[in-house]
C-alpha cells in the first residue's frame, strides 16, 4: 500500500473515531442529561485514547496484536493509579453513560452484518435457532452476572 493510500486510510479512521464520539456525545447529552462541558472533555479524552491506540497499532512491531488491544492498554494505563492524572481522567469519564457508548457501536455492528444479507440468505433458516439461542444465552447470562455484581 502506497503512502498516499495509507495516510488516507489513517485520516478516515481518525475522522470516524471523532464522528462516533460526536454521536455518543449527543446520545449522552439527550438521553442521560449529563453536563455538557465535562461530557465534551470526556469524549475528547476517549476519542484521543482510541486514536492514539489505533496509531500505535500501525507501528511495525505493534502490528502483532489487534488495535483494540493497544487502545485497551492505553485506556487501562491512563485510568490506573500509576498515571499521575488518573483522578482527572476518571472524573471526566464518569460523565459518559455506558449505554450511550454501546448503542451506536451495536448499531454499526448491525449495519456491518446487514451488508452481507446474501451470505445470510445462504445460511437458510438454520441460523435463526442458533441466533436466538446465542442472543438469549447472552442476555440471560448478562442479567445473572449483573444481578450478582450489583448485589455484591
Amino acid at each position: 500500500m502506497n503512502i498516499k493510500a495509507k495516510s488516507q486510510q489513517i485520516t478516515e479512521m481518525l475522522l470516524l473515531i471523532f464522528l462516533m464520539a460526536g454521536i455518543i456525545l449527543v446520545g449522552n447529552l439527550i438521553g442521560y442529561s449529563k453536563p455538557i462541558i465535562p461530557s465534551i472533555i470526556a469524549m475528547l479524552i476517549i476519542a484521543l485514547i482510541a486514536g492514539v491506540g489505533y496509531l500505535i497499532g500501525l507501528l511495525p512491531y505493534f502490528k502483532l496484536l489487534p488495535n483494540i488491544v493497544w487502545i485497551s492498554f492505553l485506556g487501562i494505563y491512563l485510568s490506573s493509579p500509576f498515571f499521575p492524572w488518573q483522578q482527572t481522567i476518571l472524573f471526566y469519564a464518569n460523565n459518559i453513560s455506558f449505554a450511550s457508548v454501546s448503542t451506536p457501536v451495536l448499531a454499526f455492528a448491525g449495519l456491518a452484518v446487514g451488508k452481507d444479507l446474501g451470505l445470510f440468505k445462504q445460511l437458510s433458516w438454520k441460523i435463526i435457532p442458533v441466533a436466538v439461542a446465542v442472543f438469549s444465552g447472552t442476555f440471560i447470562f448478562s442479567a445473572i452476572l449483573a444481578h450478582f455484581t450489583l448485589n455484591w
